[in-house]
C-alpha cells in the first residue's frame, strides 16, 4: 500500500509566507533605511547650521575687532598730532625768550650811520639788508653782529653803492646761536 501524500499546497503555502515575511522585511529595511537617512540629513543639516552660526559670531568678530584697529590706528595718529603739536607749543615757548633776545641784540648791535630795510627769518638763519654809508660801516656791522652772544659769524653775500645816494646796500646772512638753556631741552628731549 502506497500512500500518496500531496505536499504541493503545503510548500506554496510556506513560499507565500517566505515571500510575504521578505517583503515585510524589505518594506521594513527601506523604511529603516530612510529613517535612517532622513535622521542623517536632519543631523547634518544641523551641524551645517551650526557651522554657519559659527562662522558668522567669528566674521562679525573679526568686523568688530576691524573696527578697533581702525580706531586705535586713528586715536594713535591723533596722539601723533597732539605730541606734534605740544612739541611746537614747547619750541614756540623756548624761542619766545630767544626772539626777544635777537631783536635787542641787533638793535644794540646797530652801528651808527647802518639801517635794515629788510629783515627775513627761516629756521635759525636770519637775512637783512641794509644801507650803510660806507664799506667800513658793513665791516663794523658785520664785527658788531659776531660779537654778539645770539648771533654767530654773519656772511656778506652781496655790497653794491647806489648811485643816486651814495650809500651801500648789503645783503647778509647770520646765523642765531641758542642759549645754553634752550640747546639743554633739545638735548634732553626724546
Amino acid at each position: 500500500m502506497t500512500i500518496d501524500i500531496n505536499l504541493l499546497p503545503w510548500r506554496e503555502a510556506q513560499r507565500e509566507r517566505r515571500n510575504r515575511r521578505f517583503l515585510i522585511i524589505l518594506v521594513l529595511a527601506a523604511l529603516v533605511g530612510a529613517g535612517g537617512a532622513w535622521g542623517l540629513s536632519l543631523w547634518y543639516e544641523q551641524a551645517l547650521d551650526a557651522q554657519r552660526q559659527r562662522n558668522e559670531h567669528v566674521l562679525s568678530r573679526t568686523q568688530q575687532l576691524n573696527e578697533d584697529i581702525k580706531a586705535i590706528q586713528d586715536y594713535q595718529a591723533l596722539r601723533e598730532r597732539m605730541l606734534a603739536q605740544i612739541e611746537l607749543i614747547g619750541e614756540l615757548q623756548a624761542s619766545r625768550p630767544q626772539t626777544v633776545r635777537m631783536f635787542n641784540q641787533l638793535v644794540t648791535s646797530l652801528e651808527e650811520g647802518v639801517y635794515y630795510t629788510h629783515m627775513a627769518r627761516k629756521g635759525h638763519q636770519l637775512n637783512l639788508t641794509g644801507l650803510a654809508e660806507t664799506n667800513r660801516q658793513v665791516s663794523d656791522q658785520m664785527r658788531a653782529l659776531e660779537a654778539t652772544e645770539v648771533f654767530a659769524t654773519p656772511t656778506l653775500s652781496e655790497v653794491q653803492a647806489e648811485e643816486a645816494t651814495g650809500r651801500r646796500r648789503f645783503d647778509l646772512s647770520v646765523e642765531e646761536t641758542l642759549p645754553p638753556a634752550v640747546t639743554d631741552k633739545k638735548e634732553l628731549a626724546p
